[in-house]
């Protein structure tokens, strides 16, 4: 397929997922700045389930780049998030039976530092698109609880008493184990609006929606813009205190855990270690600082180095995926053992999820504080999911406290 893409400047456009498709939207969201396809028509979908030989993202990655080679793009603005994009969401394992996409929509709305615009994508061989999109109102209020799911909070204990006890046996270093929520929500409910209550509570973290999964992630994978490859990682984790004398006492404490620091070590290290083939001048702060969120603080790196000649982000979201952050230390290992310690398939869940231009650059976040929806016979069937890093001395209990911490922004954004 050879595409035309045109973009141009708009007026300013305040709310951009008014223009998102209520039932599917496909946003992607910082700030109020980002990224939403306008309405439900899709040029094409690289859809890859499982049992392929190539890991999936190599699969993604090569089927896009020969995309853009092909593509005729006209695009005078070069800002991050014009011309050619695909949305994508990878699945954490390559066993999982959910796929891994990459989305082309056929209209893009963006905005970047106050400047506005419109992508028009479309095969060579069709129509021009003549209708300019409009924006809708967005439906009415809804709300959904979860309750437990597959792993229930005792078993999610036991999983962490199983993960020590590998931990012991010298199987592992660390273990990144994850629990699940279920539930639903009425049919025809906005998703609009999940996303916006996600992206207004918590502006720091990256709101997604993709292929039904929408979330709020404050871990970036992998960015890259004009050839500068910046990373943050995040791994060890307290929830914030009632007041502020109880704020100050949590955010010591985490800085000061040997629990929490030798966790986020074995997380930078395994960053370093992927990005390492594909960069030059590599370098990671010399130690974490605090990031806080409104509901948690975590320790967190940031990483930055300068992309090696014929390499794209989907290259490094392919090298850096597992990371020790959602996995574990070694890393074959800790897949092994969630496989077996976790009684669900984590789809994409703790995998990749974020956006790719023609030119390489993009922004990728690993997909956490999320659920996937799906519709059932009489309603939406939701999914969610959160998970803690396990190491020696993880406390089962504590482990279980800090995924509810986790849980929290969508649970209430549902409610």
């Amino acid at each position: 397929m050879r595409l035309v893409v045109e973009t141009r400047e708009i007026d300013p456009v305040e709310d951009l997922l008014a223009y998102a498709d209520p039932a599917r939207p496909l946003a992607w969201l910082r700030r109020g700045d980002g990224i939403v396809a306008a309405g439900d028509e899709v040029v094409t979908t690289i859809r890859i389930p499982a049992g392929t030989d190539a890991t999936r993202s190599a699969i993604i990655a090569t089927a896009w780049r020969k995309l853009a080679q092909d593509a005729a793009i006209d695009d005078a603005l070069q800002l991050p998030g014009t011309g050619l994009v695909g949305f994508g969401a990878l699945t954490f394992d390559e066993d999982s039976a959910a796929d891994s996409v990459l989305v082309i929509p056929s209209t893009i709305i963006g905005r970047h530092r106050g400047r506005s615009w419109l992508t028009s994508i479309r095969s060579a061989d069709s129509a021009a698109i003549a209708d300019p999109p409009t924006a809708s109102a967005y439906g009415p209020h809804w709300a959904g609880t979860l309750g437990p799911g597959a792993q229930s909070p005792q078993r999610y204990q036991d999983s962490v008493r199983g993960a020590l006890a590998r931990i012991a046996d010298g199987e592992l270093s660390k273990i990144v184990l994850a629990r699940d929520l279920t539930g639903s929500i009425p049919a025809g409910s906005d998703l609009r609006r999940l996303v916006r209550a996600l992206s207004t509570g918590y502006p720091d973290t990256w709101a997604f929606a993709v292929d039904g999964l929408i979330g709020a992630s404050p871990e970036t994978l992998v960015t890259v813009k004009d050839r500068t490859v910046t990373a943050r990682v995040l791994a060890g984790t307290i929830g914030r205190g009632a007041d502020a004398d109880a704020d100050t006492a949590a955010s010591a404490h985490l800085a000061s855990s040997t629990k929490d620091l030798d966790e986020h070590g074995y997380a930078v290290q395994s960053v370093l270690a992927a990005l390492r083939p594909h960069t030059r001048a590599l370098a990671a702060s010399e130690q974490p600082f605090l990031l806080k969120l409104p509901n948690l603080f975590h320790l967190a790196t940031d990483v930055e180095g300068e992309l090696a000649d014929g390499e794209s982000a989907l290259d490094l979201v392919g090298a850096l995926h597992p990371t020790a952050a959602v996995a574990g230390t070694p890393t074959p290992a800790a897949i092994a053992a969630i496989r077996e310690l976790e009684p669900f398939d984590r789809g994409r869940y703790a995998g990749p999820v974020g956006w790719v231009d023609a030119a390489g650059n993009g922004e990728w976040a690993i997909a956490l504080r999320c659920a996937q929806f799906a519709p059932a016979r009489d309603e939406i069937a939701v999914t969610a999911y959160a998970g803690a890093g396990i190491v020696a001395g993880s406390d089962p209990e504590s482990e279980l406290l800090e995924t509810r911490v986790k849980f929290r922004p969508l649970v209430d954004a549902l409610a």
